[in-house]
Order: structure tokens, then sequence, then C-alpha cells
């Protein structure tokens, strides 16, 4: 089974994601391809405006704090699957007809979306012969769209989960195919909450890999009615993240 990985361009929290699911995976990865952590039409100078007015400036130091780790410590995806021989590129668009022929070349059964801010259109959807599977940090239906980990801390929630499910082309919406919920610490820092959520859905993404190669893979439809969805944090969301007590770092 060829499995090919659509993410975002994270140093951050996606090579310790990539370092457990290509130690046992890499023989199967035909290809991981990043693009920009940027939303449609925005720029990079636009995305650190809007975190910043968001989230203030000691968040805003932090991010560029964390980065800067990163970088010096060469932690990237690209590094990881490196180490694993896997192939990685850049792309800027997962839907230019372009990309989707390079898809066809090589011949890919399995497409994974991890972050990835990009909408799926239909021709990639339906390209991969078993499916297209996006990994969501929430227990959908609920918590759909933006950030589900931090409007799950700002909303006090004590639970919280990770999704995987076959995708169709509405967002954050499809058939579910595994599911894991797990309960949210009481002193956790969204940091260490997206940490702790990236190595579960790792370890989740294995068994449903495993599942759909074994042709044992469940199909349950999100019952979108009963869900909820959340876009970017408002200022009064990040005040009621803040006087729980919260902290981004």
């Amino acid at each position: 089974m060829k499995i090919v990985f659509l993410a975002a361009n994270d140093p951050i929290y996606l090579p310790s994601f990539f370092e457990r699911v290509l130690a046992e995976r890499a023989r199967s990865v035909a290809a991981v391809f990043a693009v920009p952590p940027l939303y449609k039409g925005q720029s990079s100078v636009q995305a650190a405006w809007r975190y910043f007015r968001t989230f203030g400036a000691g968040a805003t130091v932090g991010l560029v704090r964390k980065l800067a780790g990163a970088r010096r410590h060469g932690q990237s995806i690209e590094a990881v699957c490196a180490r694993y021989g896997v192939p990685y590129g850049v792309r800027e668009d997962v839907n230019a007809p372009e990309f989707l022929d390079e898809l066809r070349g090589l011949g890919c059964d399995v497409v994974v979306s991890v972050s990835c801010p990009q909408i799926f259109q239909r021709e990639l959807i339906e390209l991969p012969e078993r499916g297209c599977l996006n990994i969501h940090g929430a227990i959908l239906p609920a918590y759909r769209g933006v950030m589900p980990s931090f409007w799950m801390l700002a909303n006090g929630e004590r639970q919280a989960g990770v999704t995987i499910f076959f995708v169709n082309e509405d967002i954050d919406a499809g058939d579910v195919c595994g599911q894991r919920i797990f309960e949210i610490l009481s002193d956790e820092t969204l940091d260490g909450f997206l940490v702790r959520s990236k190595a579960i859905s790792a370890d989740l993404l294995l068994e449903v890999l495993a599942d759909i190669e074994n042709g044992v893979a469940r199909r349950e439809p999100l019952d979108l009615s009963a869900g909820s969805y959340f876009s970017w944090p408002t200022a009064e969301a990040v005040d009621r993240f803040r006087a729980a007590g919260r902290k981004l770092w």
C-alpha cells in the first residue's frame, strides 16, 4: 500500500509525528509533501500580524522562540524524511493539476492530510484508490474548524480527542475510521496539549492504516447536525482561556 502525506510545513509539532509514523511505515510511504502553513490568500506577514493581534506580544515572542529553537536543532519534517529515506517536497497548491498528475505518477493508494491548511477538491479526494484521510484534533463532529485544541481549553472541556476520517468536499466531514478520546490535564499548556495530541494521532493513524491495508477499516458517517464549528479565536475566547489559568507556552 503506497501512502502519500500532505502536511503543513510545521517544524514545531509535526517532526515528532512523522518520526513515530515513519519509524514503522517508511517503506510504504511514497512521499511527504508540505505546503506553507497559511490559509488561502494569506501572506506570512498577514499570518504573523493576525497571531499578534489575537494573542499579544508575549505569545508571539514565545512562538518566535519555538521556531528559532526548532531551526537551531535542525528540527523539520524534511530532516525526519531524510533519516528514513522518504522523498520530501514542498508544493504550493495540493489541488493544482500538475500536482495531481504527480500523485498519479506515484500510484498512491492512500492520501493522508496532517494539519494541511488547504481544502481538498473532489479530484484530489477521489484520486487515491483506497481513500483520502484527514486527522483532526477533536472528537468530531464537535469542534470542527480551526484550532480545536485552543477552543477545547478555552471552553473548559475535560476530555479531548483525535478523529481520523475519510474526507468529502465539506469541511471536517466524511466517514470516521478511527477515534481516540483522552483526558485534558488541569495544568496543561496549549503547547503541551498539542505535543500529546500529535503523539496520540500518530499511534491512531498507524492502527487505521493497518485496518485499511487489511480491508477491515470501519466507516461511520459524521452527523454534522450534532456537532459544532469554530473559526479563528476571538478576543473574548482568549480572555476565557487565560482566565481559566491556561497558557499557550
